[in-house]
């Protein structure tokens, strides 16, 4: 196998069973997948939202008991955005957003490496960046879809669902047993979350928690 990593940067909140799929994949053609769980900060803690609900340590767990038995899989804290938010942006012509992709490549060993994403609009923004993304197809399952799933069930235990009609579709079919089990142990954190508005936007194509755009 050629001395060539895979860096994979994405929301995995929380992982899907497309997750795993892709990391898996990634895992099996490269010398190393590092996988880059995005984190936002606002005066040194996490910010988390109803689409960013669960925090990163969460996350790290998530994906260390999924691939536990892989050990070229790396999952890095290293993208991480600081507030204010406005700083990164626009981008390819903000400093802070260079700075950004400095930080991500820090721990990364190989000198050769390519990126993945399934969204075209992501491939150019990578392919600016210089982060070689190949080319790649979409997979069905969405985190969102999950989390949907999720607050619907959460809403409905505690007798607050508005939902007029129900699935058959449960959001433990489309993420893997072991995730299954932290988010069960973290449920705590979907109830609080399904019952609160979210505050996330959406700038340019890129999604941020409302708290820290343009305050420390």
């Amino acid at each position: 196998m050629e001395k060539i990593a895979a860096l994979y940067l994405a929301h995995l909140n929380p992982v899907t069973k497309a997750h795993e799929s892709i990391i898996t994949n990634l895992a099996k053609q490269y010398n190393n997948v590092y996988v880059y769980p995005v984190i936002f900060f606002k005066s040194g803690n996490e910010i988390n939202t109803r689409t960013f609900p669960f925090s990163y340590e969460i996350r790290k767990t998530m994906l260390e008991r999924l691939f536990d038995k892989f050990d070229n899989i790396k999952v890095l804290p290293d993208y991480s955005f600081v507030s204010p938010y406005i700083r990164y942006l626009p981008p390819f012509l903000s400093p802070s957003s260079w700075t950004l992709r400095k930080q991500i490549l820090g721990n990364v060993k190989e000198r050769e490496f390519i990126s993945y994403t399934g969204d075209t609009a992501e491939r150019i923004a990578l392919r600016m960046y210089n982060l070689h993304p190949i080319k790649s197809r979409r997979l069905e399952i969405s985190a969102s879809k999950v989390k949907e799933l999720m607050y619907d069930e959460a809403l409905s235990k505690m007798g607050r669902s508005t939902k007029q009609t129900q699935t058959s579709l449960l959001w433990t079919d489309l993420v893997p047993e072991r995730v299954v089990d932290v988010i069960k142990q973290s449920w705590h954190i979907i109830e609080q979350f399904a019952q609160m508005q979210d505050r996330t936007i959406k700038i340019i194509g890129m999604k941020f928690p409302a708290d820290g755009i343009v305050h420390f």
